[in-house]
C-alpha cells in the first residue's frame, strides 16, 4: 500500500516549494478572467450594435428603405478596414484558430491569425457588421477573440511552465464559447471535438479551470440564465417520432447544403461571381449587402443580426417573417450572403435560428401545433447546427444548455448525430476546409526533367 498511496506530505512540500509554478498558474487564470471580461464587453457591444440598427431602421417611415444604402455602405467600410489592417480577422475566426493550432505553422504566420491586437479589432468589426444589419453572429468570432487573449499569456510564462501556445489557444477559444453562450460544458466539449488534436495534455485540469473561470465571469455579469428560457416540453410520445426523424433528415440536408455553399463561396469557383469577388471585393461585398438589406426589408428586419429574438418567438409559439417556410429561406439566404461578403462574421447563432425555423416548418407541415411543436423546433436547432459545423456533440450540449432542455437529452443527441451523418454525405467539415485555405502548405516541386 505504501507503493500505491501518494505521499501526501512530500507532495504538499513539492507544491509549496514550486513558487514559479504557482506564478505561472496565476498568470493563466488571470488571463482566463480577462478573456471572460473581454467576451462580456464583446457581448454588450454586439447587443448595442444590434439594438442600434433596429433603432435606426424604425426611427422614421423612410428609414427602412434607407437601409438599402446604409447596409452596403457600412459593410464596405468594415471590409475595407479588415483587408487593410487585419486580414486575419476575415470571416468567422474558427478556421483561423484551427489553422493556428497546427504545430508546423511558423510563429509569424500564427500571429497573423491569432493575437491580442487582432482580437480587439475583431470585436469592433463584428459589431460594425451587426450595426449594418447583416445576418451574422458573434459566437464564432468569440472563439478567435478568446484564443487571441489567452495566447498573449505566453509571454509572461516561464520556460519551465510547460504550457505552450496550443494549450492556451484551445483554452481561450473554448472559454470564448463558454462565456458567449453561457454554456461552460459546451465550451469544454467544443475544445475537445473541434479544436484539440492532441491525445493528451499534461495541463488539462488547468485549461479546464480556465474555461470554467471565464464562463463564471460571464455568469456573474449576465446571471445564470438561458437565452431562450425553459422549454415547455411535456411527456414525449411516439406520435413525434416521424416528425422528429423528418426534422433531423431535412436539417442534415439543409445544413450540409449551407456548409457546402460557404466552402464554395470562400474557395471560389470558375464562375463570374467568384471572379468578380476576386477582382473587386468591395464592390462584390456591396452587392451582397444590398441583397441582404433587400431581404431584411421583405422580412421586416427579422433576418438582421444573430436571430435570438425570432428564435425565442418560435419557441414561444409565434411566427416571425410571415408564412411558414418563407422566413427559413430568407434567413438562410441572408446568412449565406453575409458570410460571402467576407466581413468578420459568425454563423453559429444564425444557424440556430435557421434550424428553429426549419423545425417549426416541419411541425406545420405535419400538423403539429401549439406546445407539441416546441420539441421539433429544438430538434431543428440542434440538427442544423450539427450539420453545419459537423460537431454533433458540441451542438447537442450547447442547445441543451441554452434552452434548458434536459427533458429532451436523448432526442437532441439522436437528432444531432443523424443530421451530422446526413450532412457528411454532402460536404466535408466546414471549418477544416476553410482552415486549409489559410497558408496552404507548399506543394512539392517535381524534379527537373533530364536533358
Amino acid at each position: 500500500m505504501r507503493d500505491v498511496e501518494p505521499d501526501f506530505w512530500r507532495n504538499l512540500r513539492l507544491e509549496l516549494a514550486g513558487g514559479r509554478q504557482w506564478v505561472d498558474r496565476a498568470v493563466v487564470l488571470a488571463y482566463a478572467v480577462a478573456t471572460g471580461l473581454v467576451v462580456v464587453g464583446f457581448t454588450l457591444l454586439a447587443e448595442a450594435a444590434s439594438e442600434g440598427f433596429e433603432a435606426l431602421r424604425s426611427s422614421h417611415a423612410w428609414a427602412a428603405p434607407a437601409m438599402l444604402i446604409w447596409t452596403p455602405a457600412l459593410t464596405v467600410a468594415v471590409l475595407w478596414w479588415t483587408r487593410r489592417f487585419v486580414p486575419g480577422a476575415l470571416g468567422s475566426g474558427i478556421p483561423q484558430v484551427v489553422r493556428a493550432l497546427d504545430d508546423e505553422l511558423a510563429p509569424e504566420q500564427r500571429s497573423r491569425l491569432v493575437s491580442l491586437r487582432l482580437s480587439l479589432q475583431k470585436i469592433g468589426l463584428v459589431s460594425g457588421g451587426l450595426l449594418a444589419g447583416l445576418s451574422i453572429g458573434r459566437e464564432g468570432p468569440t472563439v478567435q477573440v478568446g484564443a487571441g487573449v489567452m495566447a498573449h499569456a505566453k509571454r509572461w510564462l516561464s520556460p519551465q511552465a510547460g504550457i505552450d501556445s496550443h494549450d492556451l489557444m484551445v483554452a481561450g477559444a473554448a472559454a470564448g464559447i463558454a462565456a458567449a453562450f453561457n454554456t461552460p460544458l459546451g465550451g469544454v466539449i467544443f475544445a475537445l471535438e473541434q479544436l484539440s488534436r492532441r491525445r493528451s495534455s499534461s495541463h488539462s485540469a488547468l485549461m479546464i479551470t480556465a474555461i470554467v473561470l471565464a464562463g463564471l465571469v460571464a455568469v456573474s455579469v449576465f446571471g445564470n440564465l438561458t437565452y431562450f428560457g425553459r422549454l415547455r416540453v411535456q411527456q414525449l410520445d411516439w406520435s413525434l417520432l416521424w416528425p422528429g426523424l423528418l426534422v433531423a433528415v431535412i436539417a442534415g440536408l439543409a445544413g450540409g447544403l449551407f456548409s457546402r455553399l460557404i466552402i464554395a463561396s470562400m474557395r471560389g469557383l470558375p464562375d463570374r461571381f467568384s471572379a468578380w469577388r476576386r477582382l473587386f471585393p468591395l464592390r462584390f461585398a456591396a452587392g451582397c449587402a444590398f441583397v441582404v438589406a433587400l431581404i431584411g426589408l421583405v422580412a421586416d428586419g427579422t433576418t438582421a443580426g444573430a436571430g435570438y429574438a425570432p428564435t425565442r418567438a418560435l419557441l414561444e409559439g409565434q411566427q416571425p417573417g410571415g408564412e411558414p417556410g418563407l422566413y427559413t429561406l430568407l434567413k438562410f439566404c441572408a446568412t449565406w450572403l453575409s458570410a460571402w461578403t467576407g466581413v468578420p462574421a459568425g454563423v453559429f447563432a444564425p444557424s440556430l435560428t435557421i434550424g428553429a425555423s426549419l423545425g417549426n416548418d416541419v411541425a406545420w407541415l405535419t400538423g403539429v401545433r401549439g406546445d407539441a411543436a416546441i420539441p421539433l423546433i429544438a430538434l431543428g436547432m440542434v440538427g442544423f447546427l450539427a450539420a453545419t459545423t459537423q460537431g454533433p456533440i458540441t451542438a447537442f450540449i450547447i442547445v441543451m444548455e441554452m434552452v434548458s432542455g434536459q427533458a429532451m437529452v436523448l432526442s437532441l443527441m439522436a437528432c444531432a448525430l443523424l443530421a451530422s451523418g446526413v450532412a457528411r454525405l454532402i460536404t466535408r467539415p466546414m471549418y477544416l476546409e476553410l482552415a486549409a485555405l489559410l497558408f496552404p502548405p507548399a506543394q512539392p516541386q517535381p524534379p527537373p526533367a533530364r536533358a
